[in-house]
């Protein structure tokens, strides 16, 4: 099947299930953070649907991504909130992230950003996208972990639709798979009606309360907790692009430029904080979302957008929404994030790098290693090590034999 590319407006009745599919592969993970940390996820479904428009508005239509909730803050969120319940010092945290992505985004409009595809050739952009994919998967796993039979069975189905669907219905695989597996879960009595009977208590009702809501306070054992890791975000958000781009065959890196892509994400973190949500980043469950049904539009993301900030405030569809069991979840996740592992190889591939060279074995090696065998942000310090030994090596001379 052909595909969608970023600025082609498909109709309506088809955009918005695309659109749903987006909210679906991002709602777990956002919703999870907040859950995590003591935060209200309601607010962090309005953050994030409100940061991806800001995004989108920033980068010019040209990056169709989603932006989520970070995991990247989760301690950090949790030593501030539940541990000394200071909510404000929290979100001045999370300010401050925000306010470090738009001075990094003035360095680069000044500077400029031709360099980063020096920094970032092939050797090291495809391991990093493939363990951007990987190093998600054990997430995904312990989802799937209490009813395996139903995450496979939901990963079979999205992966059998994926190939053998006709129509419409083969790019919103994901989508089916899911609320099929739902039905499924239903029926083996595994879904939590509990949460959707509770969800209809009130149909309407905002996620913001002027009694609870604090504003964001600067604490400066916060900026110093959160501030390093707006670093590690970055960085993973220049990993994020490199697969966007791979997958759409564009260079988001150079049109509209990362430094557009920080300006988005950092304002629409901002902007959370102010809302009482936690930072966002770019997902990469979405753009396996891309990678899978090849449907690359920008409206896409837009319809997701709206659908989360209108999900924000109706009970029931958060109701029905929480509580698609985490099996079915995981067994997409698996998917989603394999896909994206792949494409990373799909890159060394396509660019015929040459591993006859040890320079390119070694910062491949370093990579693959930090990366998956780091657990925390294993992924950020993966793509710096990657960076350093690809600017440090030296290619090794060629010696050349004569017959005597």
């Amino acid at each position: 099947m052909k595909a969608v590319q970023i600025h082609e407006r498909l109709p309506l009745a088809q955009t918005i299930p695309l659109g749903l599919q987006h909210v679906f592969a991002m709602f777990g993970a956002t919703v999870l953070v907040p859950i995590l940390t003591g935060l209200n996820p309601s607010i962090a479904l309005l953050s994030s649907g409100i940061g991806t428009i800001i995004f989108l508005l920033l980068t010019k239509n040209m990056v169709p991504a989603y932006l989520g909730s970070s995991f990247a803050y989760i301690l950090a969120l949790q030593y501030f909130i539940k541990d000394n319940d200071n909510v404000g010092a929290a979100m001045g945290g999370a300010l401050a992230v925000g306010i470090i992505y738009v001075i990094v985004f003035a360095l680069m409009s000044a500077f400029g950003t031709g360099w980063i595809h020096k920094i970032v050739p092939p050797v090291v952009a495809g391991p990093v996208v493939a363990i951007i994919g990987l190093s998600l998967t054990p997430v995904a796993a312990d989802m799937a972990a209490n009813h395996w039979y139903i995450a496979i069975f939901t990963l079979t189905l999205t992966a059998f639709l994926s190939i053998y669907a006709k129509g419409f219905f083969k790019v919103i695989p994901i989508l089916i798979g899911i609320i099929v597996g739902y039905i499924v879960s239903a029926i083996a009595g595994i879904v939590d009606t509990a949460v959707i009977m509770e969800s209809f208590e009130r149909i309407i009702a905002s996620p913001i309360n002027s009694q609870t809501w604090v504003p964001p306070t600067f604490d400066k054992a916060a900026l110093l907790m959160f501030a390093p890791l707006a670093f590690v975000t970055i960085i993973e958000d220049l990993g994020h692009m490199i697969v966007l781009g791979n997958i759409t065959k564009t260079d988001p890196l150079k049109k509209p430029g990362f430094n557009r892509v920080l300006l988005g994400n950092g304002l629409a973190t901002g902007v959370a904080s102010f809302l009482g949500g936690p930072p966002v980043t770019t997902y990469g469950e979405n753009i396996g979302v891309l990678a899978v049904t090849r449907v690359y539009s920008v409206y896409n993301i837009w319809a997701a957008a709206f659908i989360a900030i209108i999900l924000s405030f109706v009970s029931p569809l958060q109701g029905l929404i929480m509580a698609i069991p985490t099996a079915v979840m995981g067994g997409v996740s698996l998917y989603l994030f394999g896909m994206i592992g792949v494409t990373g190889i799909r890159t060394l591939i396509e660019a015929r790098v040459d591993f006859s060279k040890t320079k390119n074995l070694i910062i491949a090696s370093v990579i693959f290693a930090i990366g998956i065998g780091v657990s925390s942000h294993g992924v950020a310090y993966a793509t710096i090590a990657g960076i350093l030994l690809n600017l440090l090596l030296k290619e090794e001379k060629e010696e050349v034999v004569e017959d005597n």
